[in-house]
């Protein structure tokens, strides 16, 4: 594929399925060029026959809910001002309802048990900030007084001057004539049954922001994760609130005294709360390969039910799906993510596995659906039925017309007898190819089975591609991602060049005179460390890096806790695992890719690096991205993600020439 072949990449969101497992609603996106930006629709597909249609037209439709008695749909949607509302309609379709304004957006929602109202949390902004006072620009605001250790986030910018806060809204009579504009008239002209939104009720009001809404079975409280901006020092302990509907009180169900970070909350028919959860240590701030788990809370409090050492269930997405007295839990292992069905004393069976990376997942009625990211798919929706698994959508057939390349998975040892695990992807034909090195971010992360553009743009530029997970990365078990804590830049190094080795060994095909390294945020990280120690590569790109983790502690997000962590706070050990120090000994020529509003690794690391090369007689260049954050690559403009490609093509055609 190339470049603009982005825009045939169709992303499969999670889905949900009816009481009744008669059917399934789910949401897709795409990015499009003309518009320059992701496109995404509700669809609804029939459980049995597999047949789909839109239910939508919208532009920015996602995170679509069936109600519990399967009459009404709710998902989210941008209203005419870009602001993120929850929207409802009927499960056949038809015009959608909007059903809240808040505004500064919706950030998340659940439906009551008896479908008559909703649960929602919404960033509520100061008086005088945000656009609340009309004509007001934001840089006519006061000044913003800070006084904790965090101040703002990536991708949303401050935080301490719009906390999210809980609201609960009543759901809309489907049947009843449209709202007549404004939505508040009640003049003669209106019909008897003009809708007129409910005003949502707030139910917290204070400075802790709220996330993961869900009711208790009875429907009679809602379960949310606060969290509090530190003075002091970070703490990842998270509590669980559960917040009575009426307003009356406020009740802590688990307490920051259990050392548990909660990414997910569940609840099943009886009224067992399940937790995806990892241990954050005494301090509460131990994070690198975090243990998520599964725990449930009983009389005795919370319990651990999957093995966090074996069962990895942090991937991005990863949440719980309540099915029977069981649980639906995703686990990632050697760049795969497979489906677990887990009983409550901690037994576990797997549903569906294989080349197959899970995105999301629901039950009910007997069925189970999974979206899947595959080698040649962004995503598809597959019907799992005991040992059969039949996939029901073909939204990968466009970027397959286009051309894609399935990847070779290899195996090596380490000098150390480390074992290896990777990928190389290769154009068609005898070669010799150039060969580019590729390293993902994270660190704790992985690369998998799934369709990678990047690798993809680059094979159809006339490059093979290795790429591979070092110690450090996810899916191998905690001990393979907690190897390289404060050791950054050691055996991670080390693997990545000997699993280059192995592939270019094992292929004559891969020129091995010929090579070009690049790598994003960790990868960014350990490009720049690898080019100041080994000199082979023609080229390299580091982009949006870690490069000095001295400046990281006062101006990225994570700087509070991620650098202690990963390299630790003495002088002389963050100085020999940083990038910048060891900067003066780089030869190799260097592109520098970074975004202007990355709040996770700020803009100031790659132009402090890049003027460091040049002040070392490097050839080096900078690509600065206007308007992105650090997710430019996987959720940027389209344009500006085509222009990057672009860049990167022309960039190792310089450098690193095909012919």
């Amino acid at each position: 594929m190339r470049a603009r072949d982005i825009e045939a990449l169709v992303a499969v969101g999670r889905p949900d399925i009816a009481p009744d497992g008669s059917f399934v609603v789910f949401a897709t996106s795409r990015p499009d060029l003309a518009a320059d930006r992701a496109v995404g629709q509700i669809w609804r597909l029939d459980t049995e026959s597999g047949a789909h249609r839109r239910l939508t037209r919208g532009v920015s439709d996602a995170a679509p809910r069936i109600a519990p008695d399967g009459e009404a749909i709710a998902f989210l949607r941008a209203d005419a001002d870009g602001r993120t509302q929850i929207f409802v309609m009927a499960t056949s379709g038809g015009e959608p309802i909007q059903v809240t304004d808040a505004p500064l957006g919706v950030s998340g929602f659940a439906w009551a048990p008896d479908a008559r109202s909703l649960a929602f949390t919404a960033r509520i902004p100061e008086p005088g900030r945000y656009g609340t006072v009309k004509g007001l620009p934001a840089e006519s605001e006061p000044a913003r007084r800070i006084t904790g250790i965090r101040w703002h986030a990536n991708g949303l910018g401050y935080i301490a001057d719009r906390p999210a806060q809980l609201f609960v809204v009543a759901a809309p009579d489907l049947d009843a004539e449209p709202t007549y504009p404004p939505a508040v008239t009640t003049s003669g002209d209106a019909p008897d049954r003009a809708v007129v939104p409910e005003e949502a009720r707030r139910l917290t009001a204070d400075d802790a922001s709220y996330s993961s809404p869900v009711f208790t079975a009875d429907g009679a409280e809602i379960l949310v994760v606060p969290e509090r901006i530190e003075n002091a020092r970070r703490d990842l302990r998270t509590s669980v609130v559960a917040v009575a509907v009426d307003g009356s009180s406020t009740r802590e169900i688990l307490s920051t005294a259990a050392g548990l970070a909660v990414n997910d909350i569940a609840v099943a028919a009886d009224g067992l709360i399940a937790l995806l959860a990892y241990e954050v240590g005494d301090d509460g701030r131990d994070f690198v390969a975090p243990g998520v788990a599964l725990w449930v809370l009983d009389e005795h409090g919370p319990r651990i039910l999957t093995d966090a050492e074996s069962i990895d269930l942090g991937e991005v997405g990863s949440h719980i799906t309540v099915v029977g007295g069981a649980f639906l839990v995703q686990d990632r292992t050697r760049g795969r993510v497979r489906l677990l069905r887990v009983d409550r004393e901690g037994g576990n069976e797997v549903v569906l596995d294989g080349d197959v990376e899970v995105l999301g997942h629901a039950a009910a009625g007997g069925e189970i659906v999974a979206a899947v990211a595959t080698a040649d798919s962004f995503g598809e929706l597959v019907r799992v039925a005991g040992a059969v698994r039949r996939t029901v959508t073909d939204f990968g057939a466009p970027v397959r017309e286009r051309g894609v390349v399935a990847p070779r998975e290899i195996e090596a040892v380490a000098g150390d007898g480390y074992p290896l695990h990777g990928w190389v992807a290769t154009p068609a034909g005898d070669g010799p190819f150039p060969v580019i090195l590729q390293i993902h971010g994270g660190p704790y992360a992985a690369y998998g089975v799934h369709l990678f553009d990047e690798t993809q743009v680059l094979v159809d530029a006339g490059y093979a591609v290795v790429y591979g997970n070092p110690r450090g990365s996810a899916g191998y078990g905690r001990a393979h991602g907690r190897s390289i804590r404060q050791a950054m830049g050691t055996v991670d190094m080390t693997d990545v060049l000997e699993l280059l080795d192995a592939a270019v060994q094992g292929d004559a095909r891969l020129d091995g005179g010929r090579l070009g390294i690049m790598g994003g945020s960790y990868g960014g990280y350990l490009t720049a460390w690898t080019i100041a120690h080994d000199h082979r590569f023609a080229g390299a790109i580091v982009e949006r890096g870690f490069l000095d983790p001295i400046s990281m502690q006062g101006t990225s997000d994570i700087g509070s806790f991620f650098g202690d962590e990963y390299v630790g706070v003495d002088v002389e050990d963050i100085a020999r695992q940083s990038p910048l120090e060891v900067v003066g000994r780089v030869r190799t020529p260097t592109l520098v890719i970074h975004s202007e509003l990355d709040f996770r690794c700020p803009l100031e690391q790659s132009t402090r690096y890049y003027s460091a090369l040049r002040r070392h007689g490097v050839p080096a260049e900078m690509l600065i991205f206007p308007g992105e954050d650090h997710e430019l690559t996987r959720a940027g403009r389209p344009r500006h993600r085509v222009e990057r490609f672009d860049a990167v093509v022309q960039w190792w055609n310089r450098h690193l020439p095909v012919a």
